[in-house]
């Protein structure tokens, strides 16, 4: 299968020369693998422990293990043997001067942060790899990703078969990496909330209101999202507020990292169902989104992005703020310009913060502070 750069590769590459263990997280068929053996094969031995003898030689003997394994080895899905963590740390801090000793990937966040902050706090550099980013697709794939999505299987293959390789994907998720993280009580039950929050994907999280749909209590439905959040499914994006305290009470609005799965998850099979549908400006806004979403991910400096929204239901669709400045965003899957569209951020921002309104629609000057702009020119220029 053609290999796809990736625009983690330099910043993968800093990594190696900066720490002595670097770990990659990220969904499972995002590339992680296929990533690092065409960056490193030739530098680096793979060891995966998706396949049961390798796990079975860990626990059997580990001294032993980590003596074979003691230089510039990749150990793919640690997940499946947390305890080599502590192994790692062991081996790391005899060759303390040795950057890039160990590439550790997984397809669960959770478990590298509780690893690092346990045992590698100062020795490992995290990375996420998620699926393609818009200018990772070739540029004939790029309008059809909004609703097939952007892993990279698919989208080497001209999305044929789109539908089965979800479906497959889904079992996959709920039987390999959901079960492994965490109890989640009725498959079918969490089935339906997947389901639900596709369905609402764009929308504020109502805790609450998807416990009584589904019959669970708010406990039940909290831990899932934090499943989801931790396997990459998903993310959330928060209410802006000046105070900051309060963006951690009032409520998140929910996306996809993937929308080719909200799709799948809503029945949205073609173009046509896309584009006529109630779900096209929620995916739109969803897939613009996660689009800068991924694309912040690769910079270091600190920023947070966020939504807003007024008690009389004016909002912003994203805003990315960088502390000393602010980008302001309203998405709109339109072809047409109307004035109305960027109200909002004339009246509710600073004249000082970049503002864009992302659409369909040809690039205009209507505003000295606010760009018109197509989403495909938008992020053109990243």
């Amino acid at each position: 299968m053609r290999y796809l750069p990736r625009l983690l590769e330099k910043r993968l590459s800093q990594y190696l020369s900066a720490f002595p263990v670097v770990g990659i997280t990220g969904p499972r068929q995002s590339g992680k693998s296929t990533l690092l053996k065409h960056q490193l094969a030739s530098q680096y031995r793979y060891v995966s422990f998706d396949y049961q003898p390798m796990v079975d030689a860990f626990y059997g003997d580990p001294d032993r293990f980590m003596e074979q394994h003691a230089n510039h080895i990749i150990f793919d899905e640690v997940q499946k043997v947390p305890e080599i963590f502590h192994y790692v740390k062991i081996a790391v801090d005899n060759d303390r001067q040795n950057y890039g000793k160990y590439i550790l990937t997984g397809s669960s966040q959770f478990s590298f942060i509780q690893s690092i902050t346990e045992s590698l706090a100062g020795r490992m550099g995290l990375l996420s790899l998620l699926p393609l980013q818009y200018l990772e697709i070739p540029k004939k794939w790029r309008d059809l990703s909004v609703y097939c999505g952007s892993y990279p299987e698919l989208v080497n293959r001209g999305y044929e078969y789109k539908e089965e390789w979800y479906g497959s994907y889904l079992t996959t998720y709920l039987e390999k990496d959901v079960r492994s993280l965490s109890h989640i009580g009725d498959l079918r039950d969490f089935s339906r909330f997947l389901h639900l929050l596709a369905a609402n994907t764009a929308q504020q999280l109502n805790m609450s209101r998807y416990a009584g749909d589904i019959g669970v209590s708010v406990p039940t439905i909290k831990r899932w999202i934090s499943l989801l959040e931790a396997s990459y499914v998903i993310f959330l994006l928060p209410p802006y507020f000046k105070n900051y305290g309060k963006r951690l009470v009032k409520s998140p609005k929910i996306y996809f990292f993937d929308t080719g799965l909200v799709a799948y998850l809503t029945r949205i099979s073609s173009q046509a169902l896309y584009e006529n549908g109630p779900m096209a400006g929620a995916l739109f806004e969803n897939y613009v989104i996660a689009e800068i979403y991924k694309h912040e991910l690769l910079d270091p400096s600190h920023k947070q992005l966020c939504y807003y929204r007024t008690n009389h239901g004016e909002e912003i669709d994203l805003i990315i703020d960088r502390s000393n400045r602010k980008e302001v965003f309203e998405i709109k899957n339109t072809h047409t310009f109307k004035a109305s569209m960027i109200k909002q951020l004339k009246q509710l921002w600073e004249p000082s913060d970049k503002g864009y309104l992302l659409y369909n629609g040809k690039k205009l000057d209507v505003d000295p502070h606010i760009k018109v702009i197509n989403y495909h020119d938008y992020f053109d220029s990243l």
